[in-house]
């Protein structure tokens, strides 16, 4: 470093300042001693020294710099900037040595030490690439020589500067149409720049925009001009196209290069004429002359380029004819337009066809080109004809009551219903009409042209009635419009043909009929009877019986033919008395052979009693502990059983005995109360044990005593049933372990291993039970940790790790002593024990190998002389008596050559030359020994002990032995011959051979000489230490074909030994022959799934010449193999190269070269070749599966589909062969079809079609069937798709009338009002779906009764309308219609009714008391119990209205409560009685409302509904029971409260499946307040413990949050139990281990993350959430009753953060929104399919804290089903959007406002504090003009809301008018404009709903006027708002807000046909 000349600087010199540069390279040339003088002189005179400047480069050897090429570099640009140093801080001068390149620069100074180097002409890298300068810097000491140079090297960078530019290349190209795509050129382009600059790119492009149809490609910087697809020269004939090539410039500009080609296309015969001129109609005239011109058509060759000419030619034609060179058409005969030829209308088709005449030559010519045109020729008509009919007569039929414009049916075959005129015009048209005119039929069309096919249809189908003619006669007649003259005419005759219009009619409206209980099959129930009024089929004959219905009807037989009912299936339940008394059967009959009319019939079966029943025990074994020695259970034992027979009867008198048991003996039981007592003490031991039974772990002390105890009743036949009793007795410890022997010995071999038993020391304790008799086995001494024993069997084992051997211990020990110990199972003091003693002897076993010294290396003479012995072996074993074996192992043993290489067994036997004496172990020579062979020997000596005890013990060692050599052997050649080639003429030198011979002994030196012929000797030159031939003279082939001599080969042993070997040499022609192949061209094939390698063929060939020019190479073209075959260039083998494909290509035509003397000829041009085609076909293999076309939508069918109708194609392909199995198909249907009710038929291997195999009637539904495609190859290839079948459901089942009864009477008191329900009509119909929905009407009947009624069309309520007049009319008779919604066609069915209006006495009967209470046991026996109901008082008098009604006694009907029929009230006795067995589970409590009444002949009438009876004795608290229209017209088959009037003789049943629960509730709670004729009776049923508690579901689910305190009760597992009281005392546990799945973080729970209170089954969190926790937990809780029944549920419990929860908000109010959770869980979930967990259910709470009691907030969040994971709220809520179509109906129901994250996530910004007050001032102007419009509509809506509280205020007076309760039916008093509010349930205040234009009528259109709540104010006097708000309510509260519903529904039902809209409309309101 330069520092060191610095500090002396310093120290001699204080001027100079520390530089800090780094040492440079100085290029002076000063010589070594010149320095040394210089560094001395400055050491003695620092003060006058000088030292050289040096460049600042920063250590660098040289200056490279790198300049981009110009105009990117400019001239004068500065490039660099030189900087020096000098140590003296002398001033610097910079320059350059002249050079050839230093011009290229210019240096100029700036003063101090730097100069700038700058670019001095311009740089160009094409021309030169670098610059090499030489820079200098001296300090101007030149004296001193301080003059430094530095190398500056300037390397030059290409730019993109050079355009690509093309060698010459061929500009124009022409290519024959048709030509096959190809390579039609190649160009090359050059560029000067290097790298990617100077790489080219071509591209194409047509001038045209045809850039399709050529292509070009780069390869290996030339542009390949291809063909893409064949040119068309009718298409274009000219191509014009540019070639760019563009450089690889990857930034900066791109240089591109253009080349022009023209592609001329050559026209070939390939297109046909096409016709240029063609006439399409043309006229002639009927009469013109033979020869007239009609038209002329001309036609051109369509290759433009040739222009053949053409010749014309008509298709065969008698009329016309064309010439063959003008196309002229002209007549050939005279036409005749009505001759029936090849014409329509007189018009002609001419087919005439141009034919190319080609002037090819005759060997190129192909088959001519045509084309062909259709010209018309039409020959005008004269009128010649008359309309003529197809037939002279015409019979058909037609069915009676047949519909208006019904076609009539032709009788006869294949008639010809037509009528034609072939004139044209008005010629041609005729009229068509009947004679005589008659109103029955008509004939269309009237009016005709040319022809006609006419239609005889009905016109007044009214008149058309079998019963009055069954035959009709008539003309029909065609007469021509012009000309009335030109006429014809036809006879028709009519057949009316008979229909089936009578209904069967029963001759019973209702049967009865009685069975005993338990009867037999085929006992006779009863026989049912109907008569039709038609004839045959249609009449009684054809009737038949079928269709019975109810509960028994699948255990009976009914006879289609006769209508007898027998029992088919005897033994039901259904014929049990004690399970189902009475049975209710409809029948129908149907005529026309069961395919016509129906009628339907009931049949009641009464039940008769019979004594079956066994007493029964309460349970099914009782059990009882006895402690041994004790005379009492400790708990008493009573068994009980009860009998379902009559009590206080023999059949159910129980007694009770003991019948079987081994201690039966020592067991007494009390007969009638059945307690079980022992008669003395029992001992344990004693006891037999019973195997029979599996004694639980819990209760091993104990043993079971059996008894059986039978309970029997006193009837006859007596009943008996038998229970298990099972006595536990308790065992007591008092017995020790005693040894079975007290001595033990054994004796085991020494190498005994550990782990195996030795012997098994075995005690027993004769206690009864574990664990007193449970043994336990000690070792106490002795074992020396060689031995263990098993503490429960016994068993001694030699301990794991431990050795026997004595060898290895010391003292060598061969007896163990072992002292054993045996304890029982008693505890502390109590434990017994007892030892004995156990010895084991060692056996010595012979387990020890031998052993064997090492062996010596031995040296022998070949030829040593055979029984020498070589050597002795001895081996010796530690063991006693050894028996040792000695052997050679022939496996192990190997030996070596001369050369040390291994020498085979098989190639000399140096095993068999030695003999080893298997006990002495001598080894002698058996066989003479070959130096040359072997050498070197190593034996294998094996010696083994045959005396082993286990397996085989030996030890191997290895013998070696050398083999000295003798000179025995003669020199050998490597060669038995040698055959050498050569070619003539070769010049002297040319080597023929080397000769080589060799000697295996040791002397090898060998000379050769030549011997033979003389003449052959003399040609060639043998090297005598070498042997190597050579030409000596020359040899020519047409002299010497071949040279044979000898050569001896002799050794340099004594004695000398010498061998001979004959050498051939064959001279050689020149190649002057081509190679050829062996046979012709031959076809081979190949599987197509041959792997590459496979061989296919071997290709043949040969060549007259020999050596290298013989020899054949084989090559292929690859462009016929397209590189899917290789053939093998020395063999030609032809293999597979790469993997086939048949379906892409089935064949190849392969082009195989044969060359000779390739390898050295084919470059110089010395090859000769052959060609040959070898055709390949692929075979085709089942590799491909086959591929179904099905419909992807479900096919729709309905149930009627015929049999031989397809219902869905299938069709199949498959790639391979179809003419082979391969691509044949066979298809099957696999799954799906269980029912087999559909078949697939294929119609050929690749297509199929489903049919239905039988009837599909009553079979709709979805059927989804696999359809298994297999090929028919080996092995097949097999597909599975799915059809999708939906039968739906045809409309084939009229309604059929359930009740009442056809033709029931109903008695209606006189002074019913106006809206009271008389009956509920309910029909029932079999279809599904829409063809279900069953709706009602009233038809007309002639005396107008029907207006006097209303019918509900949705429920079948039947209402009275108007006032009943019984003076004017007595009895009505109505006739009610139900009917479907079935499409096409609805079907029907009538009910006649009749309606009779009573006559209603002054005064009724009437209790004394209000209510009474009854109660009725649970599951009671009906009847049992009865309970007579307290008399009546009567007020009326003797005065009758009717004398023909006689007055009769006081009657009870039940009026309301036993819709179910659990009851029986009789009328007369007036006693109460269960009629069906009572279960308090299901109903608790019974409230009946029994009305008194004098008439007892029809209770129908009595049975009205109590909220109309409290509206007419005016109590207005009946308003729960609220009736609503719309929600009831959407449920198909639900009613409301129904109360039918019923026949006489049978109680009216009203199903409980007709209320929800609700209306069930209300309707017990608050039940109407009647009149003093009607008491109320309040049944309490009693309870019996009979139900086990229920969970209300078998999976809870619910969520925790990460922030939940511990603690925390979030949930509930609900069980109930239908019992009451203590019955239904319910406890719940936690069973089984908490699981957690996907848990994360509840690494440290330790303890029960839950915990189950017992008393309320909440859910406590017993651990605290952290965040980050994750997973769920599930385990299983159990719900146990007071008696031990259980259930048990599966809980799910996630975590969750708070942010997943979703909040919902309802417009209902919490206890609402709980009432109806489930349906909303439940539905959402099944929607969704998710797990929907509810977490809280809050009042609203609005944005600004206020709480809104109108609203509820839900929280709950979303689990997935499959993986358990919770939903984002996002995932959530787009969830709910994409089911927002199926969760609409839900959403409105409800009343769902808002769905919203649970936390909603505030947005915070931060405004600029310039603009914060701005903003609050715009802020506070807008709240003011809020405030002020918010001000302005409050005073503008205060008018509209006072007039809607006066509205509510009239409906007030309204209600409590007496001109109300007389008239309910009228509306209110007439307030417009203020109805709308009259609807319960709506809000005077603020409801807008109604405020639109569909509610308006004419009533409440006016504003103001004389009927405006303006102008007409009511004054209601000064009352408070308290008070009318309280009026309000009443009048929501009033009970004839029902019939104002029905005002209000019959004026939306006049505006408004589609109820369900309007539905939707009214339940939105709230929203």
């Amino acid at each position: 470093m330069y520092n060191e000349f610095e500090k002396q600087s310093k120290s001699e010199n204080k001027v100079i300042a520390s530089m800090g540069y780094k040492k440079v390279r100085l290029k002076g040339g000063l010589r070594v001693g010149q320095g040394i003088i210089i560094i001395l002189t400055t050491l003695i005179c620092g003060v006058f020294s000088n030292r050289p400047p040096r460049f600042a480069i920063d250590g660098q050897s040289e200056i490279v710099l790198r300049l981009k090429e110009s105009p990117e570099t400019k001239v004068g640009s500065h490039i660099y900037t030189l900087r020096g140093y000098d140590p003296d801080n002398d001033p610097l001068i910079f320059g350059k040595r002249n050079s050839h390149d230093s011009d290229v620069i210019r240096i100029e100074s700036t003063g101090g030490n730097e100069a700038k180097v700058y670019l001095a002409k311009e740089l160009d890298r094409e021309a030169q690439d670098e610059y090499a300068i030489v820079l200098t810097l001296t300090d101007s000491h030149f004296s001193d020589h301080n003059y430094v140079t530095q190398s500056f090297l300037l390397l030059v960078e290409d730019i993109n500067d050079n355009a690509p530019i093309f060698l010459p290349y061929q500009n124009a190209i022409e290519i024959p149409e048709g030509s096959a795509p190809g390579v039609i050129s190649t160009l090359e382009a050059t560029d000067a720049d290097e790298g990617a600059y100077g790489q080219v790119v071509y591209y194409l492009q047509e001038l045209d925009g045809d850039n399709d149809i050529f292509s070009i490609s780069t390869h290996q910087g030339k542009g390949i001009l291809r063909l893409q697809r064949e040119l068309d020269y009718e298409t274009k004939s000219l191509y014009q196209l540019r070639v760019l090539a563009i450089d690889r410039a990857n930034q900066g500009p791109v240089n591109t290069g253009t080349a022009a080609i023209l592609v001329k296309v050559k026209d070939i015969e390939d297109q046909p004429p096409e016709f240029v001129e063609v006439q399409a109609v043309a006229r002639i005239a009927e009469d013109s002359p033979v020869g007239t011109k009609v038209l002329r058509v001309r036609a051109i060759d369509g290759d433009r380029g040739i222009n053949n000419p053409i010749a014309y030619a008509l298709d065969g034609n008698d009329l016309f004819d064309i010439d063959s060179h003008t196309g002229v058409v002209h007549t050939l005969t005279v036409l005749d337009r009505e001759e029936e030829s090849d014409q329509v209308n007189g018009a002609h088709i001419l087919r005439i066809t141009a034919t190319e005449l080609s002037k090819s030559a005759e060997g190129t010519q192909q088959a001519p080109s045509t084309v062909r045109t259709e010209v018309t020729i039409i020959v005008t008509d004269v009128n010649d004809e008359i309309p003529t009919f197809g037939e002279t007569i015409y019979r058909c039929e037609v069915n009676e009551n047949a519909q208006t414009n019904t076609p009539l049916n032709f009788l006869d075959g294949e008639v010809q219903n037509i009528v034609y005129d072939h004139d044209e015009g008005k010629n041609g048209t005729f009229r068509l009409f009947l004679d005589p005119p008659n109103d029955l039929f008509e004939i269309v069309p009237e009016l005709a042209v040319n022809e006609a096919n006419f239609m005889l249809r009905v016109r007044n189908s009214k008149s058309l009635d079998f019963e009055e003619f069954v035959e009709i006669n008539f003309t029909i007649f065609a007469r021509e419009i012009d000309e009335p003259s030109r006429w014809s005419s036809a006879h028709v005759q009519i057949f009316i043909r008979d229909q089936n219009d009578n209904f069967p009619e029963f001759t019973q409206s209702v049967y009865n009929a009685g069975v005993p209980e338990n009867s037999e099959l085929g006992t006779i129930i009863a026989k049912v009877e109907a008569i039709d009024v038609d004839s045959g089929d249609f009449g009684t004959m054809g009737i038949r019986y079928t269709n019975l219905r109810g509960g028994i009807a699948h255990l009976l037989h009914l006879n289609p033919i006769t209508g007898i009912i027998t029992i088919k299936t005897a033994g039901s339940a259904a014929f049990d008395r004690e399970i189902i008394s009475r049975h209710y059967l409809t029948v129908e009959a149907i005529d026309n052979v069961g395919q016509g009319n129906r009628n339907t019939a009931q049949i009641i079966v009464d039940i008769q009693d019979v004594n079956d029943n066994a007493p029964t025990f309460l349970q099914r074994q009782y059990e009882a502990k006895l402690l041994e020695n004790k005379g009492e259970f400790e708990t008493p034992l009573q068994v009980e059983a009860r009998d379902l027979d009559l009590n206080g009867t023999e059949n159910s008198q129980v007694t009770y005995e003991i019948v079987e048991g081994l201690y039966r003996m020592n067991f007494t039981i009390d007969p009638e109360s059945g307690l079980l007592r022992p008669l003395h003490h029992f001992d344990y031991e004693e006891l037999v044990d019973n195997n029979r039974r599996h004694v639980r772990q819990a209760n091993a002390d104990m043993r079971e005593i059996e008894l059986l105890i039978r309970a029997r009743d006193s009837g006859i036949p007596m009943l008996s049933t038998v229970v298990p009793v099972l006595i536990y007795v308790q065992d007591v410890n008092d017995n020790p372990p005693i040894f079975q022997k007290n001595f033990y010995s054994k004796t085991v071999p020494e190498d005994l291993p550990g782990g195996s038993s030795v012997l098994q020391v075995l005690a027993v304790d004769r206690d009864g039970s574990s664990p007193n008799n449970a043994i336990v086995y000690r070792i106490q001494k002795g074992a020396s940790d060689k031995f263990i024993i098993n503490s429960e069997t016994g068993v001694i084992y030699v301990a794991q790790g431990a050795n026997l051997d004595p060898d290895l211990t010391e003292s060598k020990r061969l007896l163990y002593t072992l002292n054993v110990i045996a304890l029982d199972g008693g505890l502390g003091s109590s434990q017994l024990m007892n030892t004995a003693t156990v010895n084991i002897s060692i056996k010595d076993v012979n387990n020890k190998p031998p052993m064997l010294s090492d062996l010596p290396a031995l040296k022998i003479l070949e030829n040593t002389p055979v029984g020498t012995m070589v050597y002795q072996i001895q081996a010796t074993d530690p063991d006693q008596k050894p028996i040792l074996r000695y052997k050679l192992n022939a496996e192990l043993s190997e030996t070596r050559n001369e050369e040390g290489g291994l020498v085979k067994i098989s190639e000399y036997d140096y095993i068999g030359a030695f003999d080893l004496d298997p006990i002495q172990g001598h080894l002698k020579v058996i066989k003479l020994l070959d130096r040359e062979k072997v050498e070197h020997i190593k034996l294998a000596i094996t010696v083994e002990d045959l005396a082993a005890a286990k397996g085989k013990q030996i030890v191997e060692a290895f013998l070696s032995i050398q083999i000295l050599d003798e000179n025995d052997n003669n020199p050998k050649f490597r060669q038995p011959f040698y055959k050498q080639t050569i070619t003539e003429n070769s010049i002297n030198g040319v080597m023929i051979a080397n000769i080589l011979a060799y000697d295996v002994d040791k002397n090898r030196t060998i000379t050769y000489a030549l011997e033979g012929n003389p003449a052959h000797r003399n040609l060639v030159h043998l090297d005598a230490q070498t042997g190597a031939i050579v030409v000596a003279n020359k040899i020519d082939h047409e002299q010497h074909q071949w040279l044979n001599f000898s050569v001896r080969a002799t050794d340099s042993g004594v004695p000398q030994r010498s061998a001979l070997v004959d050498v051939f040499v064959t001279v050689l022609d020149e190649n002057d022959n081509n190679p050829y192949f062996i046979g012709g061209s031959k076809n081979y094939t190949i599987s197509e799934n041959a792997e590459p390698g496979t061989r296919v063929a071997t290709i043949q060939a040969a060549d007259a010449d020999a050596g290298d020019f013989g020899k054949i190479t084989f090559l292929m073209d690859r462009i016929s193999s397209q590189g899917k075959f290789s053939i093998d260039a020395d063999t030609g083998v032809l293999t597979v190269a790469d993997k086939l494909d048949r379906e892409t290509k089935n064949s190849y035509n392969l082009v195989i070269e044969a060359w000779d003397n390739y390898q050295f000829g084919f470059l110089a041009g010395e090859s000769r070749n052959a060609f040959k085609q070898v055709f390949i076909t692929i075979l085709d293999e089942n590799d491909n599966a086959p591929e179904i076309s099905l419909p992807t939508s479900c096919v729709l069918i309905t149930e009627y589909h015929e049999l031989h109708e397809s219902i869905a194609s299938i069709v199949g392909k498959d790639a391979d062969d179809a003419a082979t199995p391969n691509g044949r198909l066979e298809m099957a249907i696999t799954q799906g079809n269980r029912e087999g009710l559909f078949e697939l038929k294929q119609l050929d291997p690749w297509n199929a079609h489903i049919y239905a195999s039988r009837t599909l009637r009553n079979k709709f539904g979805n059927y989804s069937l696999t359809i298994t495609t297999r090929d028919l190859g080996v092995p097949a290839n097999i597909v599975q798709s799915n059809l999708d079948i939906c039968v739906s459901d045809f409309n084939d089942h009229a309604p059929v009338f359930v009740r009442p009864l056809h033709n029931t009477t109903v008695r209606v008191p006189e002074n019913a009002t106006v809206g009271t329900m008389i009956l509920q009509a309910y029909a029932s119909d079999a279809d599904m779906g829409q063809n279900a929905l069953v709706r009602y009407r009233l038809k007309p009947d002639p005396l107008g009764s029907y207006k006097l009624f209303d019918m509900n069309a949705n429920t079948g309520e039947l209402f009275l309308k108007e006032a009943l007049n019984r003076d004017k009319q007595k009895i009505h008779e109505i006739r009610i219609e139900a009917y479907d919604q079935g499409l096409p066609t609805s079907l029907s069915t009538d009910l006649d009714l009749i309606i009779y209006i009573r006559n209603v006495n002054d005064y009724e009967p009437q209790f004394i008391v209000n209510e009474l209470s009854v109660n009725f046991t649970e599951h009671s026996d009906p009847g049992s119990e009865r309970i007579k109901l307290p008399d009546t008082i009567d007020k009326d008098e003797m005065d009758l209205d009717d004398p023909n009604e006689a007055p009769s006694q006081v009657c009870y009907f039940i009026l309301h409560g036993n819709e179910e029929g659990y009851f029986r009230l009789d009328p007369e006795t007036h006693v109460l009685t269960v009629e069906r067995q009572l279960d308090r589970e299901l109903i608790a409590n019974f409230t009946l409302y029994v009305k008194a009444t004098e008439n007892c002949a029809n209770e129908t009438l009595l049975q009205i509904d109590p909220m109309m009876q409290g509206q007419q004795i005016g109590h207005p608290h009946s308003d729960k029971i609220n009736y609503d229209r719309f929600k009831h017209s959407r449920q198909l088959r639900v009613v409301n409260v129904e109360f039918e009037m019923s026949t006489p003789g049978e109680p009216d049943v009203l199903s409980y499946e007709n209320y929800s629960g609700e209306e069930r509730q209300l309707q017990v709670e608050s039940p109407p307040k009647l009149d003093s004729t009607i008491v109320c009776v309040k049944v309490r049923v009693l309870d019996i413990n009979d139900n086990p508690p229920r969970f209300r579901s078998k999976i809870f689910t619910g969520g925790i949050t990460t922030n939940a305190d511990f603690g925390l009760r979030f949930m509930s597992v609900e069980a109930t139990d239908p019992d009451e009281g203590a019955n239904a005392k319910i406890t719940y546990y936690q069973v089984g281990d908490i699981r957690q799945t996907l848990s994360e973080g509840l690494e440290n729970v330790r303890k029960a993350p839950f915990l189950i209170d017992q008393d309320t089954g909440e859910v406590q969190l017993n651990f605290d959430p952290q965040k980050g926790m994750k997973g769920y937990f599930d385990f299983m809780v159990l719900a146990n009753d007071s008696l031990g029944m259980r259930d048990v549920a599966h809980v799910f419990i996630y975590l969750l953060r708070e942010d997943q929860k979703v909040r919902f908000v309802f417009r209902l109010q919490p206890d609402e929104l709980r009432a109806r959770i489930d349906t909303f869980r439940d539905t959402l979930g099944n929607i969704t399919e998710s797990i929907v967990n509810i977490d809280e259910i809050k009042v609203h709470v609005n944005k600004d804290g206020s709480v809104d009691k109108t609203k509820t907030d839900l929280y709950m969040h979303l689990v997935e089903r499959e993986d358990n994971s919770i939903y984002e709220v996002s995932e959530v809520l787009k969830l709910i959007d994409t089911h927002i179509e199926s969760l609409d109906e839900l959403f409105k129901d409800l009343n769902v406002l808002d769905t919203q994250p649970a936390e909603a996530q505030l947005l915070t910004a931060g405004p600029a504090k310039g603009a914060m007050f701005v903003w609050l001032i715009f802020t506070n102007l807008f709240m003011a003009s809020l405030l002020v419009v918010t001000l302005a509509l409050c005073a503008s809506q205060r008018k509209g809301y006072k007039r809607q509280l006066r509205a509510a205020k009239v409906n007030i007076f309204r209600g409590h008018s007496s001109m109300s309760m007389q008239h309910p039916h009228e509306p209110a008093t007439r307030v417009p404009n203020t109805n709308k509010h009259s609807v319960q349930g709506s809000n005077p205040i603020w409801l807008k709903g109604y405020e639109n234009e569909w509610f308006k009528t004419e009533e409440n259109l006016s504003v103001g006027g004389q009927d405006s709540l303006d102008d007409n104010f009511l004054a209601i006097g000064t009352q408070d708002m308290h008070e009318t708000l309280k009026g309000t309510a009443k009048l929501f509260n009033n009970t004839n807000d029902l019939n104002r519903h029905f005002n209000l529904y019959n004026q939306i039902d006049k505006l408004t046909n589609n109820a369900q809209i309007l539905a939707r409309k009214l339940e939105t309101t709230e929203l």
